[in-house]
């Protein structure tokens, strides 16, 4: 069974910085593409970053780019994600995703099978 544990949230003035990190079991972790999302109140669900099984493939939204990284550790199997440069519009709870196929150089939304509880990230201003 995958399980996916967000850590690393809370709350920092804008232009502050956090760290969230992503502990994942159950699937042979290096195998998978992994990524993040997020989701503010009264807003759907939306893409933030992503990273090949290999770590040599990344992409990071538009409204990121600069900001944040996402970067992971296989042997920790763990994917974190470095965001830099907060701003109060970043307020959101911060989902860890696993792609359901192995060995795919990147992943969007509609591949991620499986989620992170979510951890709560809030930008004051």
């Amino acid at each position: 069974q995958v399980q996916l544990v967000e850590s690393g949230g809370g709350l920092v003035q804008a232009g502050g910085s956090l760290i969230l990190a992503c502990a994942a079991s159950g699937r042979t972790f290096r195998r998978f593409a992994m990524g993040w999302c997020r989701q503010a109140p009264g807003k759907e669900r939306e893409f933030v970053a992503a990273i090949s099984w290999t770590g040599r493939n990344i992409y990071h939204a538009d409204s990121v780019k600069g900001r944040f990284t996402i970067s992971r550790d296989n042997a920790k199997n763990t994917v974190y994600l470095q965001m830099n440069s907060l701003k109060p519009e970043d307020t959101a709870i911060y989902y860890c995703a696993q792609d359901r196929a192995e060995f795919r150089s990147i992943a969007a939304q509609a591949d991620f099978a499986y989620w992170g509880q979510g951890t709560q990230v809030t930008v004051s201003s």
